[in-house]
């Protein structure tokens, strides 16, 4: 286990999950779409203490969007309104085609990190994210063209392994960073003693970020902070405060889960603390 590292003051690196790819407005009125508003809410995500942000685009109607320009639109919107905030891309998208999440590591300057879904899951009742090994190993080869970091995310116990398959295959820059998902469906169930289990399993040496969807963000937000993990939180992946009050932005998220991690003992990471930590 890696309670040691909670023992050891290492700092946690909070990410804000600004948007994402399914739900939007519709779902909560505060999720931000457009470039200015994504900008923005960065901008508060870091002043509340996240040090990464991570980022889907949409276009001017709210749906996803894929292209370069977009992406490029955001993180340029971001740069005018943050500070010093580490941008992590996201690769995954439901039922798109392979070359279309090429196109967001292809910025300029290129993200410093990318999400990399470690194989398929199901969303809803007819769509599927596939992810196929030849797409995990193209996408993960043009980040490390492109200098960027691989976030793996692992979304159940299968992705674990595919975890160790690509390091079998690819020769990944320390430290190997994952992050560990919980929730419904295809994702692992999101049970204390599951947590411990993916933990456990991780490659020797691996940092992880904790991710729970829906009501379960901040439990398993606050197992990650206790284990000497990082965290992730934000209207991607919950929308509400509480049950019954919708979230009034990602800031309030984040700053809920910094106030945790102060009163559990544990420093939160600047961004160039978190550059440090995981080895961009």
């Amino acid at each position: 286990m890696t309670y040691e590292r909670f023992l050891a003051d290492e700092p946690v690196v909070v990410t804000a999950a600004l948007t994402g790819g399914i739900h939007g407005k519709e779902a909560n009125p505060n999720l931000p779409e457009t470039p200015e508003e994504i900008g923005k809410a960065a901008a508060a995500a870091e002043d509340a203490g996240a040090a990464i942000v991570h980022v889907h685009a949409r276009q001017d109607n709210g749906e996803r969007a894929f292209s370069t320009e977009r992406f490029q639109a955001i993180d340029d919107a971001i740069r005018r309104y943050a500070d010093d905030v580490v941008i992590q891309h996201t690769t995954g998208a439901t039922q798109a085609p392979t070359e279309e999440r090429h196109r967001s590591l292809r910025t300029d300057p290129p993200p410093e990190m990318a999400s990399l879904d470690m194989g398929p899951l199901n969303r809803y009742d007819r769509l599927t994210s596939e992810n196929t090994i030849a797409t995990i190993d193209a996408l993960y080869d043009e980040m490390a063209d492109r200098g960027i970091k691989p976030e793996l995310e692992v979304f159940n116990d299968g992705h674990l392994n595919e975890v160790h398959g690509l390091l079998d295959r690819r020769d990944l820059a320390d430290p190997v960073y994952a992050t560990l998902i919980f929730g419904p469906g295809t994702l692992t169930r999101p049970r204390p003693r599951n947590f411990l289990n993916a933990v456990d399993n991780l490659p020797e040496g691996a940092l992880f970020n904790t991710l729970g969807f829906g009501r379960h963000q901040l439990p398993f937000a606050t197992m990650g902070i206790l284990f000497g993990g990082n965290v992730r939180v934000g209207l991607e992946d919950n929308v509400y405060y509480r049950k019954g009050e919708l979230a009034e932005s990602n800031a309030q998220l984040v700053e809920r889960v910094v106030r945790v991690a102060d009163e559990l003992g544990r420093e939160v990471a600047t961004p160039d603390q978190a550059r440090e930590r995981l080895g961009l």
